[in-house]
This record gives structure tokens, C-alpha cells and sequence, in this order.
């Protein structure tokens, strides 16, 4: 599989790199440092914080000079104060069509650097208290904008990725149903979903079924690895906490073929960790676990215990997998 990783992750322990625990990285010292990495292959820019006062191109013939290629583009609308109220929900219209607007100038510089996967996460669409929005007018809304985005240039792949909550107390695509509504009523070729694996756990949901899910009835357009206790978006480092479960998720992925990214949104500034040594070791646990997932898609053992619901059997086959006979 391919790795990428959150390229802010990578101003963690700055005084390891540069000298001083105050020092704060440009993006290109940030892509030198991923370019560390042993088994890294992409980075994910965010739009609009990583491209401020650095041409696109630039940044872009940077990355592939490390051995790095982009993988695609995140939009982040917390970086303009006057979305909190929202983005594509905000209730002036002027807002929103900034925010559309702000969406469009980045799938337009990414179809310039050849990319084609922009991942929209929308947290600032929601609301805090009963009586504070009109539900039906912010879902037109929101679908309307996703829409008249994946409009502008179908050749680019929008994946929408949901979270539950942060920054508002509820967000309106806080789950995989929601996701998934709104999609089917957006209705664009081009539209899919970004599951990340703290996000779903947030939510409720297993990651295996959510990825069925999305396989099923939409695109699976990017993975986030990371781990969490499923009360917040821990960004832990992959498999630390859920391993059963990250192994089932490869499990469905290789079943089903998927051949995009593995992005690693994982928070080792929060602690203090080297991001260097963090990011290897991620990647150093997949890679086992990736190994144990095919080895389990061609256990015809296994799959029949699936097909007839056995859980003792299947369980016992994992076991044996992970801990030996």
C-alpha cells in the first residue's frame, strides 16, 4: 500500500530538527522533514494554510524533489474566522458562496499540479443549541454547495469526510447515514467518502461496516488511519487500541480491491512524540497487519464462518492469526 501522513504532524518536538522548542516550520520544512520517513511515498497539503506565501508549484516540485508526491488536498475552513457560524451552511449567503468559492480555488490549483482528490471535511456546518438553525434549510444548503462543487470540475474526486462533533456540537455530516443521504441526494459521479477511523469509532460505527458501506453504495475515496477510545478524535498512533478492529478494516479493503492511499492522521505534536519515529511505526504496523489481512481473505476457513455467522470459529481464527496456536 501507499502511505501518506498529516504534514503537521511533523512540527512535533521542533527543537529535535531545527534547535529551539519554539520554532515554527514552513511547510516546506515540514515536507523535508516527512521526506525522513522510511516507507513514506505522499503528503496531504491543506488549503488554504499550507499554500500562504508559498507558490503552489513550489511547493509541489519541492515535495517530489524529497521522493514525495502529493496525494491530494484538504480543505480547511477554520482557518477564515468569519466561517465559524458555518461554511456552506452559514446563514448569509455571501459566506457561503465564499466558502464555495474558496472550495472552487482549490480543486482549480489542484487540476493545475495534475492531483485529482480534494477531501472536504465540513466541521464548521452544525449548530450548538435546540432552536438554533432551521434543519432543513441548512441541509439544502449544504447539499446545494457540494453539489455546485462537484460541478466546477468533475475530473476532480470531492470525498466528503464526516465526524460527529469539533468545532460545533453537532455537525450535520456527523455520520455514515448522513454522509451517504447526502450524497445520494447530490447525486455527482465524482462525490465519495473519506473514512477515518477515529471519526467512525466517534460516531458509533465499526470501521469494517462503514467501509462496506461506502464500497457499496459510494466511492471510498481516501482512508485516515489513526486509533481513539471513541470518545473524541484521539489521533493515536494505528492499532494501539483497536487492533482487531483496524485488522478487520484491512481485511475489507484488500477483499474489495481498494488501491488508494493510506493517510495517517495521527496527533503526535498533542504529546510530544517524534513524528518521524511515530510515522514509521505506523506504517511498520500496517504493513504486519496488511500481511495477516491477505493471508485471512484466502482462509476459505474463515470465510465460511463469516458466510454462516460463526462467531466462535471466526474469533478463534483471529486469534490464532494475531497471538499463534
Amino acid at each position: 500500500m501507499k502511505y501518506a501522513s498529516r504534514l503537521n504532524s511533523f512540527a512535533a518536538c521542533p527543537e529535535r530538527c531545527w534547535g529551539t522548542a519554539t520554532y515554527k516550520p514552513t511547510p516546506l520544512e515540514l515536507i523535508k522533514r516527512a521526506s525522513g520517513v522510511r516507507g513514506l511515498s505522499a503528503v496531504d497539503l491543506n488549503f488554504p494554510d499550507h499554500f500562504a506565501g508559498t507558490k503552489p508549484g513550489e511547493i509541489i516540485s519541492f515535495a517530489r524533489d524529497q521522493g514525495l508526491t502529493v496525494n491530494g488536498i484538504a480543505m480547511r475552513y477554520y482557518s477564515d474566522p468569519g466561517f465559524k457560524l458555518g461554511a456552506f451552511t452559514h446563514p448569509d449567503s455571501r459566506v457561503r458562496q465564499a466558502a464555495i468559492d474558496l472550495t472552487k480555488n482549490a480543486m482549480d490549483l489542484l487540476d493545475q499540479t495534475g492531483g485529482d482528490l480534494l477531501t472536504i471535511w465540513l466541521g464548521q456546518d452544525g449548530w450548538e443549541y435546540p432552536f438554533h438553525v432551521d434543519y432543513e434549510t441548512i441541509w439544502e444548503a449544504e447539499t446545494g454547495a457540494i453539489r455546485e462543487v462537484a460541478d466546477h470540475n468533475p475530473r476532480i474526486k470531492v470525498s466528503i469526510e464526516y465526524k460527529p462533533s469539533d468545532p460545533r456540537s453537532f455537525s450535520l455530516l456527523s455520520n455514515l447515514a448522513m454522509t451517504l443521504l447526502a450524497l445520494k441526494k447530490v447525486d455527482r459521479p465524482n462525490l465519495g467518502v473519506t473514512l477515518d477511523f477515529a471519526h467512525v469509532l466517534y460516531a458509533g460505527e465499526l470501521p469494517a461496516f462503514a467501509a462496506a458501506l461506502i464500497q457499496h453504495e459510494s466511492q471510498l475515496l481516501g482512508i485516515h488511519l489513526n486509533d481513539g477510545y471513541g470518545r473524541r478524535d484521539d489521533g493515536l498512533m494505528v492499532g494501539t487500541v483497536n487492533l482487531v478492529q483496524t485488522l478487520e478494516l484491512l481485511f475489507q479493503l484488500i477483499r474489495k480491491g481498494f488501491d488508494g492511499v493510506i493517510y495517517f492522521d495521527t496527533f503526535p505534536d498533542a504529546t510530544g512524540l517524534d513524528p518521524v519515529q511515530e510515522c514509521e511505526n505506523n506504517i511498520s504496523m500496517v504493513n504486519a497487519l496488511q500481511k495477516m489481512a491477505k493471508r485471512l481473505t484466502g482462509q476459505t476457513e474463515l470465510l465460511e464462518a463469516i458466510k454462516r455467522q460463526d462467531a466462535v470459529v471466526s474469533q478463534d481464527l483471529i486469534r490464532r492469526t494475531i497471538l499463534g496456536d
